[in-house]
């Protein structure tokens, strides 16, 4: 009951006596009017200090949206990336560090100065790889010059022997008319020279054998030194990097989510530096808690608003949900990377702009919803206080879809019930009413 009705009630309850009396007596009047007044001062204060002011509302029918609401990050959907030295791990070089790069959203053209990488130990490799080159070709010409050396002596020696072999022989034949002794004695130094003769030939071969083998394995040390400082400088030239491509440069993000930027280290395995993205295309990454994922699915629709120009709509399309949760800084629950495609093609669009997104999960038509205050819940059973006629019962009802303020009920209440938001005066003396008796 309003306040304007309870004073119309107890102005009516004055009998017209009352009112004449009060006319021919001026000072009763006062009197009566001070007693009222101080009762109208009593009657709204205790009405206005109550802690449980009625606050009445009625349910609504009508559309009911079911949404996810999070913040994202734009970034293209495709991208050149801008990569480091890509022979890093043949040359030996597991981390680089970042000298000086060009600032981010700079637009450049193919070949165009990136970002220069420390130098200092590809360098340092290098001139050693250049000592042993010079080492090794020294050694490989000293071989060489051995087996020639080697082998000369070795021809020289074959000829002698043969020389001796042939002298051996022809004194064999002269002694033919000498004593048998003697005979057999120039026989026997024919055969022994013969034998010496057969056996450098085959030293020769051993020996020329060697000869090569050693000068091979001289020139195969050689070769591989030069290959590896042919690496070492092929890469050191990579630790200027250029751009791929036209576009903008975007710096490159590590494991962490920070940008790379002067002084952050570069690795071997994942030698990105920056990127150039394709802004024709963009998508917002974002994450979602563990509680929401299973609200997400692909194809649902999103708006964004970036929080640079919340004035500009736009729209997205889910694309992507993750199947495992992974912990991020600053996050003490597991999240789902959740990737939404934005349908509008702005120039305005930057990657590393924040969004906000909002998903949406369910949208139901003409349906009957309550605000989330109105509920309540003992034990098993969920229900809202309502007015019934001029008392106060409790109502139970049948709830389904819930958004952020809202909750869908499915049973217990119609549109032209009055619920009340707050908790009303001794709950526990309220009578439940059940879905059964409801209907």
């Amino acid at each position: 009951m309003s306040r304007l009705s309870v004073i119309t009630d107890l102005a009516s309850k004055i009998s017209p006596r009352i009112l004449a009396l009060l006319k021919r007596r001026p000072a009763v009047t006062y009197a009566v009017g001070a007693a009222f007044l101080v009762f109208l001062i009593w009657f709204f204060s205790a009405r206005t200090g109550s802690p449980n002011a009625d606050v009445i509302v009625t349910p609504v029918r009508g559309e009911f949206l079911v949404t996810v609401t999070t913040t994202g990050e734009l970034q293209a959907k495709n991208s050149i990336n801008i990569m480091g030295p890509e022979k890093a791990r043949q040359a030996n070089i597991w981390q680089m560090k970042i000298t000086n790069i060009v600032p981010e959203g700079t637009v450049v053209k193919k070949g165009d100065f990136v970002a220069d990488l420390d130098k200092s130990e590809i360098t340092g490799k290098f001139k050693d790889s250049q000592l042993s080159v010079q080492k090794l070709e020294a050694q490989y010409l000293q071989a060489t010059l051995d087996s020639t050396l080697t082998l000369s002596q070795a021809r020289d020696e074959l000829v002698n022997l043969s020389y001796t072999a042939e002298e051996k022989k022809l004194a064999a034949e002269q002694s033919v008319y000498e004593a048998p002794a003697m005979r057999r004695q120039a026989e026997i130094d024919y055969e022994r020279a013969q034998r010496a003769y057969e056996q450098a030939k085959k030293n020769y071969v051993t020996k020329k054998r060697q000869a090569i083998a050693k000068a091979q394995a001289a020139e195969a040390d050689l070769m591989k030194e030069r290959q590896r400082m042919e690496i070492y400088q092929s890469t050191m030239q990579e630790f200027t990097i250029k751009a791929p491509a036209d576009g903008m440069v975007v710096y490159a993000r590590e494991w962490n989510g920070k940008k790379r930027v002067v002084g952050s280290t570069v690795n071997a395995w994942e030698p990105s530096v920056a990127t150039l993205p394709d802004l024709r295309e963009m998508e917002s990454i974002t994450y979602i808690s563990e509680l929401d994922i299973q609200k997400i699915a692909l194809g649902q629709t999103a708006k964004l608003k970036l929080d640079a120009d919340p004035t500009k709509p736009l729209t997205g399309t889910v694309t992507t949900v993750a199947n495992i949760g992974e912990q991020r800084p600053n996050s003490d629950s597991k999240v789902f990377e959740v990737r939404v495609k934005v349908n509008e093609t702005d120039t305005t669009l930057r990657p590393a702009m924040t969004t906000s997104n909002e998903i949406l999960v369910a949208k139901l038509d003409s349906v009957l919803s309550v605000p989330l205050e109105c509920v309540h819940t003992e034990g098993e059973t969920t229900f809202v206080y309502k007015r019934n006629g001029g008392s106060v019962v409790k109502q139970q009802v049948k709830l389904g879809l819930l958004n952020d303020n809202a909750v869908v009920v499915q049973e217990g209440l119609t549109d032209k019930d009055e619920l009340f938001l707050t908790i009303p005066p001794e709950p526990g003396k309220l009578t439940l009413i059940p879905l059964a008796v409801a209907e």
